[in-house]
């Protein structure tokens, strides 16, 4: 997509899209090509699913204090009825 074809799905300026598509692009999530005057960016899905996989560690986590959060809220509201 191009930025403004982008930037159409969203409340912010095509300048604020394409600022956020340069610092995607850095981190190498995107790649672009240049077809005459427009720009395409295009997601690499093996890079998300390399960051998916490093996330996922930290996604355990949070979900097991989450579960352990919600079991003492429920034995606390249990305990004031």
């Amino acid at each position: 997509m191009t930025p403004n074809s982008i930037a159409e799905h969203f409340d912010v300026s095509r300048q604020s899209v394409s600022k956020h598509l340069q610092i995607l692009t850095e981190c190498e999530l995107l790649t672009k090509q240049q077809q005459g005057r427009e720009i395409y960016y295009q997601l690499d899905i093996d890079k998300m699913k390399e960051i998916d996989k490093w996330l996922d560690q930290f996604r355990k986590i949070w979900e097991s204090r989450f579960h352990a959060l919600d079991n003492l809220l429920s034995k606390l509201k249990k305990g004031k009825k």
